[in-house]
């Protein structure tokens, strides 16, 4: 649906920056409330409210479970496969890896790469709130890293996401190191929780190995931000290609094979991406900069809840 005139569609991420940054958060924050707790009901109204870390009950096994919680006891016995149901902690410490490298300061849609990582954040916030939670994050540009410590309340994640917001941007050429903001989450040790990564992936893959690590203590969500320009180059003619990262440039002609290929690379990439957060044993969000990200988020709400509680994915 389009806005009363005729522009941005009522879904689109606010703008977060400038002088409209505050109207904006409140904006956001109006959203995140009213959209989620409107579709998201019951059950489905909370980021992990089934799984824990005290064993519970087994159950048979359905297409789609983590093969980590098998019982093995149960399936001997009964020579049918079974999964360990967990009991909820009564208390979840979240912490969120928030990406904001220099390749994220892009968007070619209704907003910058960025800004859907504040209201992913800012979903996941208002998600996993409530009942004595808590949540911490580290917030990385690739210049420098903030964390900011677990706390409750609402107060707290209010600040986390303003903090967020006002990150500053990274000089151009400041290459972002993923790897090194996800092995700082493992850092120090904590007790089993929720551990959130919000980036765009895109670059080398060699945070393949922290996210395993991480994954051995902590249940795991990768949140994929994407732009339509990340996946599909426009036949816009000769073009100058630039990594934000690096500072290099390129002048190239936008010719039919040269968009094949492009589309094609990005797959490849976007499909490793995918196979490597899936061996990781991450569930996988992707939002987009040309999509209702709030939609996307409550499907894949609603899709984890029910293959937590053995229903179909």
């Amino acid at each position: 649906m389009r806005d009363a005139k005729g522009g941005r569609p009522d879904w689109a991420p606010p703008v977060l920056r400038g002088e409209r940054l505050e109207a904006g958060l409140r904006t956001l924050e109006l959203d995140v409330r009213r959209r989620l707790d409107g579709l998201l009901q019951g059950n489905h109204l909370g980021l992990v409210p089934g799984p824990g870390s005290e064993p519970g009950e087994a159950r048979p096994y359905q297409p789609g479970d983590d093969v980590r919680r098998m019982d093995w006891a149960v399936t001997a016995r009964t020579t049918e496969p079974h999964i360990r149901e967990t009991v909820a902690d009564r208390e979840l410490e979240t912490w969120v890896a928030a990406d904001l490298s220099a390749s994220l300061d892009f968007g070619t849609a209704l907003c910058e790469k960025r800004d859907l990582v504040v209201c992913a954040v800012a979903a996941i916030a208002h998600l996993t709130g409530g009942g004595g939670n808590r949540i911490g994050a580290l917030i990385a540009n690739g210049a420098e890293t903030h964390r900011i410590p677990a706390r409750g309340g609402l107060a707290h994640a209010r600040g986390l996401v303003r903090k967020l917001a006002l990150t500053p941007r990274a000089a151009e050429g400041t290459r972002g190191d993923l790897a090194a903001a996800i092995e700082q989450l493992r850092r120090p040790p904590r007790r089993r929780g929720l551990a959130v990564i919000v980036s765009d992936f895109l670059g080398d893959t060699e945070w393949q190995r922290p996210l395993r690590a991480l994954s051995a203590r902590h249940d795991l969500i990768a949140v994929e931000i994407v732009d339509p320009r990340d996946v599909d180059l426009p036949d816009v003619g000769t073009v100058v290609l630039a990594d934000p990262e690096t500072g290099r440039q390129r002048e190239v002609h936008a010719s039919a094979l040269l968009r094949k290929e492009f589309a094609a690379a990005a797959q490849a990439h976007r499909s490793e991406v995918a196979r490597a957060l899936r061996q990781a044993g991450a569930a996988h969000l992707v939002l987009r900069t040309d999509s209702d990200w709030i939609a996307d988020t409550v499907r894949f709400v609603v899709a984890r809840k029910r293959r937590w509680s053995g229903g179909a994915a």
